[in-house]
């Protein structure tokens, strides 16, 4: 074929594409999250490996029959519904009953992401949506997190298979998190602990040193905006560095609150999801203080120890109103004004 006869297609901005897809970025989130999967199943053994199991499932699985019902192309391909599913199953605790997992998952997609019409349009974090529901409808299994057990390979806690709509019981004393233990204790755990993940939490909140290595990973593909958690630890130290200097007594240390609860996870898995995020670099610093300071302020002040869900949801629900704020300036044009 000479070039004359091929046809000349014209098309918008923009005109640059770059290799990698959603489906790229979304797997490779995937892999970066592996590391924490494994640890958890580690430290917590099968309880924590059927939470995630169950999770991913039934998270695939309602996306699967949502756009099926709906005669739409099934989407579980892009891997989107996959990070949801994993990060879903690392926020709730080891050993909650599947069927609180396998609800919280169906409301989670189903929610938060198909009734907004699907990916790129939801407003929340997927996955912590579905907690958030959880949150407030079994509160107290929520909060529960018992001690390991010495064959937690070989058994799993009773709770893990109780029957639906009834109420867990749990085989041992339940241990508090170190959230919990110093805003209601007083007693702080060691760092080396939080950082290494040897402590009581959540499935996948535990280990800040994983959690790190898979958002360095994905800073260095380019496949997540640095600035987010940067922003977001970086503003949770200050504050609680000052307060710490004010009263050493009553206020927990920065390093206490940078390792500790669901903080490392929230700010490099999930408040830096591209869909819930301001577009700017000026948004996200904002974004990202707003987030840092609730998690002080409700960590602290809050009748909760932890508020990493509510501090990022909260951001989610801001992000729109923020790019309304910080208007990107428009291709060729010097000034925001001369933009519009």
């Amino acid at each position: 074929m000479t070039r004359l006869a091929k046809t000349l297609t014209i098309r918008s901005s923009p005109h640059i594409r770059a290799t990698s897809g959603v489906d790229s970025i979304m797997f490779n989130v995937v892999l970066a999250m592996l590391p924490v999967c494994f640890y958890a199943v580690y430290i917590f053994g099968m309880a924590a490996f059927l939470v995630l199991a169950t999770s991913v499932v039934t998270c695939v699985l309602t996306e699967h029959l949502l756009c099926r019902i709906n005669g739409k192309a099934t989407t579980i391909g892009d891997w989107s519904v996959v990070i949801t599913g994993v990060l879903y199953g690392l926020t709730l605790p080891p050993s909650l009953p599947l069927w609180m997992v396998v609800a919280g998952g169906v409301i989670a997609v189903g929610v938060g992401k198909y009734l907004f019409g699907g990916l790129g349009y939801n407003t929340f974090n997927v996955a912590l949506v579905g907690r958030a529901i959880l949150q407030a409808a079994f509160p107290a299994a929520m909060t529960t997190w018992p001690d390991a057990p010495v064959n937690r390979f070989g058994s799993l806690p009773s709770s893990t298979l109780a029957l639906p709509l009834t109420k867990p019981i749990y085989d041992g004393v339940s241990s508090a998190t170190p959230l919990a233990d110093w805003k209601f204790n007083q007693v702080a755990a060691e760092t080396g602990d939080l950082f290494m993940g040897t402590i009581s939490g959540s499935t996948g909140e535990t280990c800040a040193l994983l959690i790190l290595i898979g958002g360095i990973y994905l800073v260095a593909r380019r496949m997540m905006n640095w600035r987010i958690p940067v922003v977001i630890l970086a503003t949770v130290a200050i504050a609680t560095g000052i307060l710490h200097l004010v009263d050493p007594e009553r206020y927990a240390s920065p390093t206490f609150m940078l390792f500790s609860g669901g903080l490392m996870l929230g700010a490099v898995f999930m408040a830096s999801d591209m869909v819930g995020s301001p577009i700017t670099h000026w948004g996200t610093v904002i974004y990202s203080v707003l987030i840092g300071l609730l998690v002080v302020l409700i960590r602290v002040w809050g009748g909760m120890p932890e508020g990493v869900m509510y501090a990022i949801l909260i951001g989610n629900a801001a992000t729109p109103q923020i790019d309304s704020w910080i208007q990107p300036k428009v291709y060729g044009t010097s000034t925001r004004r001369a933009a519009t």
